[in-house]
């Protein structure tokens, strides 16, 4: 697992140098880093957040070339986290292959550092992984402290 989390990371730091360098919804302040990623349910995928200078995204990352096939490029899916449904989407890039992700943040300006962005990030996989009770917040709601869709305000 540890070799592909790597390669994620690695991936997304080419990008920043890329791609996205000098876009003005990059937040210079900020590097791309791999939190606490893990295995999960049958060990066919990693779970964890992608921190990037331009977005945070809960991803779900194959290690298995067996069964485990994340969504399509460009295709949608709900996946269950934590009792929390998120949309997922298929995404590709070259060095780590098909992934699948879930905005939690786009753009980054409102993390002053990468301390606070990635502290984010770890307490929104401490809440995922250790609710117990499934619920059907809204996508971010839980990160912002809003009662999840269909509930009374």
């Amino acid at each position: 697992m540890r070799s592909r989390v790597q390669a994620l990371q690695q991936a997304f730091e080419r990008i920043a140098r890329t791609r996205m360098a000098g876009l003005p919804l990059v937040n210079p302040r900020l590097a791309v880093a791999c939190v606490g990623f893990c295995a999960e349910g049958d060990g066919a995928f990693a779970l964890g957040v992608l921190v990037t200078p331009w977005c945070m995204n809960l991803v779900r990352l194959p290690l298995r070339d067996d069964d485990a096939r994340p969504l399509r490029l460009g295709v949608v899916g709900a996946r269950e986290v934590g009792g929390r449904c998120f949309d997922f989407i298929g995404a590709h890039e070259d060095g780590i292959g098909g992934f699948e992700a879930a905005s939690l943040f786009s753009p980054m300006f409102e993390f002053v550092d990468q301390s606070a962005a990635v502290a984010t990030a770890e307490e929104a996989l401490k809440e995922l992984r250790g609710r117990a009770a499934p619920e059907r917040p809204a996508r971010r709601g839980f990160l912002f402290g809003r009662p999840h869709a269909g509930a009374a305000p």
